[in-house]
């Protein structure tokens, strides 16, 4: 994805870009090599490869398949961290916070309005007050958002009609940030990729390679092709988040990482069913509640309860429903159900088994240790803090090579889209593809793309029916399922109905009409034949099907053995 690969000559560069990719993995001795393609393993790539080693990223299946396309899509220092005196947390995420939102990712990180209600008046107040005094002297003396600000209980109500009248007795409002997780893991990985870092997807790691006690690479099998070949790193990163321990025994470490799984579940509803101006963060029993603009919906989440099932495809039961909905149901004049909701999703969060008896109360710090010689792993931390997570892991992989490594430089690297994106949609409407656009469609291609939208317009350029809006989704066009297959690395249509867009949780029926185009556009890009095409359709839709089933389930067990059968594809031909 340098400037030399971009533009709409490249008619075949899914599959060349691939195989070349694939001929790398097969012929190079790496520096670094990578396994996990979430926002972790991504940033990892990017930050070993700007301090110039040669780097090489495989994901097992799509990039931010895992828990970095689940989570609540929030960029945020952690407010509730401060009730455990975690202010170096704290104090570090909201410095990420400032970095992403003004210099590294503009695009794709933006401000938002959080209310927080207080129920106990003058206490609360004082309490709340404090706290968000010194979250926001943790952001320093220029920060990213504007401070917070009391509200009395009638500026509440006007700006959140929807709450009850004995809901609050007032408020504080204060900004955090809001991120499109799955697209910024992918921007990272193609940002990894414009400075030499090979990163393929569909790669399982089947074995780990010895040069005598040391570890020296991997064996990885194709789930594209199905054949097997070895990749060679003087140091391999583990950084697969809940797949941790799984991979250190694969290594043979004999006292593996202790990673423990996390079920986080959000509901989505539409826009219309709460009336507000600003998200709400509501405090429950165990943690916080968020309710965070999206769109034309609203995403309620999050649940935090053990996991004991398949890391793959973690579901949610009829009981995290219920939780989800009686909390937010506590504050809302109109009351939500069932039916209102559009969509459920649930991810699994990675943290580090300090030995609690509830996940809620275990530390979301990050561990990186050197697991035995040559392999490094990396676990626990959050998403806002990803950039300091690849930091700390090369620093520590770098000890395992022979030469001196330079520091890290990803404070000083916009991702892909970056830079240019504040005048993006001005060159946007100059652009010959841009006339065939509306300009709420300008902005929404902008919004997703910042710079990389000419990317978008050369093809609806080279393509005029790529301006076309999909069926059952019409915010999204055509031309960005392309852009995904050409430029982003999607190989099946949950690729792009889940991740590069997402129309699996934003339309009412989930995709299943817009499946149909997606999967005509990606044929055409990709080479598909009509078996394929309607193998990639019933599969998607068997999938929306198991979800359904697994959400009707009251626990765990009944729910992932309704949702199991129907893995990802590439992992249901092995």
């Amino acid at each position: 994805m340098t400037s030399l690969d971009v533009g709409v000559t490249r008619r075949s560069a899914p599959r060349d870009t691939r195989k070349r990719q694939l001929r790398r993995l097969s012929a190079e001795v790496f520096d670094v090599l990578v396994i996990g393609g979430g926002v972790t393993g991504c940033g990892i790539a990017l930050d070993a490869a700007s301090r110039g080693l040669s780097v090489a990223l495989v994901e097992k299946r799509d990039f931010a398949a895992g828990t970095s396309s689940r989570s609540s899509k929030l960029i945020h220092g952690g407010l509730r961290y401060l009730e455990h005196f975690d202010l170096g947390l704290v104090r570090e995420a909201l410095h990420e916070r400032q970095l992403l939102t003004e210099k590294l990712a503009p695009h794709l990180v933006h401000s938002m309005p959080l209310l927080f209600p207080l129920k106990r008046g003058a206490w609360d107040r004082l309490v709340m007050g404090s706290g968000l005094l010194l979250y926001d002297g943790l952001a320093g003396l220029h920060p990213a958002m504007p401070r917070h600000r009391h509200l009395s209980r009638g500026a509440c109500v006007h700006a959140v009609p929807s709450l009850r009248d004995d809901a609050l007795t007032g408020g504080i409002r204060y900004f955090d940030a809001q991120v499109d997780d799955a697209r910024f893991a992918v921007t990272l990985a193609g940002t990894a990729y414009s400075y030499g870092a090979a990163c393929v997807s569909a790669l399982e790691v089947t074995a780990f390679l010895r040069e005598r006690e040391r570890i020296a690479g991997v064996r990885v099998r194709d789930l594209e092709r199905g054949d097997e070949f070895e990749v060679r790193a003087r140091v391999v990163v583990n950084a697969t988040g809940v797949w941790t321990t799984e991979l250190e025994r694969l290594a043979g470490v004999a006292n593996p990482l202790v990673v423990r799984p996390s079920k986080g579940v959000h509901i989505v509803v539409p826009k219309s069913c709460i009336d507000s101006t600003l998200a709400l963060i509501l405090p429950t029993e165990k943690s916080v509640l968020f309710v965070l603009p999206w769109g034309e919906h609203w995403i309620i989440g999050t649940t935090d309860t053990d996991w004991e099932f398949g890391l793959d495809h973690p579901s949610a039961t009829r009981g995290d429903i219920d939780y989800l909905l009686g909390h937010v149901n506590a504050v809302l004049r109109e009351p939500l159900t069932v039916d209102d909701i559009t969509a459920v999703y649930a991810g699994l969060r990675p943290l580090v088994d300090a030995g609690s008896k509830d996940t809620a109360a275990v530390s979301r710090e990050h561990v990186v240790r050197r697991s035995a010689p040559g392999l490094v792993s990396i676990a626990g931390g959050k998403y806002t803090t990803y950039r300091l997570m690849a930091r700390d892991a090369v620093n520590v992989a770098a000890r395992e090579l022979p030469f001196a490594v330079a520091p890290s430089r990803t404070a000083d690297i916009p991702l892909l889209g970056a830079v240019g994106a504040s005048e993006a949609a001005t060159r946007a409407r100059l652009h010959p593809g841009g006339a065939r656009l509306t300009p709420e469609q300008i902005q929404h291609l902008v919004r997703r793309y910042g710079a990389l939208v000419l990317q978008v317009l050369d093809l609806v350029v080279k393509e005029p029916e790529l301006a076309a809006s999909l069926t059952g989704a019409e915010t999204y066009l055509a031309a960005e399922v392309r852009h995904a297959t050409l430029f982003e690395g999607a190989l099946h249509v949950d690729d792009v109905l889940t991740r590069r867009t997402h129309i699996a949780f934003e339309t009412p029926d989930r995709g299943r009409c817009a499946v149909e185009d997606v999967a005509r556009l990606m044929a055409q890009a990709l080479a598909w034949n009509q078996t394929d095409v309607d193998r990639e359709i019933a599969h998607y839709r068997s999938r929306l099907d198991a979800e359904s089933a697994a959400q009707a389930m009251l626990d765990d067990a009944a729910s992932d053995s309704a949702r199991s059968p129907v893995r990802d594809l590439r992992l249901s031909a092995v």
